[in-house]
């Protein structure tokens, strides 16, 4: 969860959400992301536009960690959280029920989700290391 979601108090709507899915909470766990943790998590990212923006957006404030599991819990979430863009995500994702245009520099839209397997795996090590 990005830090508008956390500072807007709906950590608890989207577990709801997530869990009513029937997905199982596996781990979690609330941080403040330093630029070092931000940087490998958004790596494919640096140089772009809206690369800082979205980093101090990031360190504004909590954000909280998630791993969900469940079957095709992947493109499960993904469907729930809804398109990137709050304006135009469909009403019952998490993003169309729940953000809003901040009109900022970078897109506050409450969740992130892994796109793969293999970006799950990454995101684990880098949000809970061993």
């Amino acid at each position: 969860m990005k830090p508008d979601g956390v500072r807007r108090g709906l950590v608890g709507e989207v577990i709801s959400r997530v869990e009513t899915k029937g997905y199982s909470i596996e781990a979690l766990r609330m941080l403040n992301a330093d630029r070092a943790l931000l940087e490998r998590h958004y790596a494919e990212h640096i140089g772009k536009p809206f690369y800082e923006p979205l980093v101090e957006f990031m360190m504004s404030g909590p954000i909280v960690a998630i791993v969900a599991s469940g079957n095709r819990v992947i493109e499960g979430f993904r469907s729930l959280a809804g398109v990137t863009d709050p304006t135009v995500a469909a009403p019952g994702t998490i993003r169309g029920d729940l953000a809003r245009d901040q009109g900022t520099k970078v897109v506050q839209n409450i969740v992130h989700g892994s796109d793969s397997p293999e970006s799950a795996a990454r995101e684990i090590e880098i949000f809970f290391p061993k």
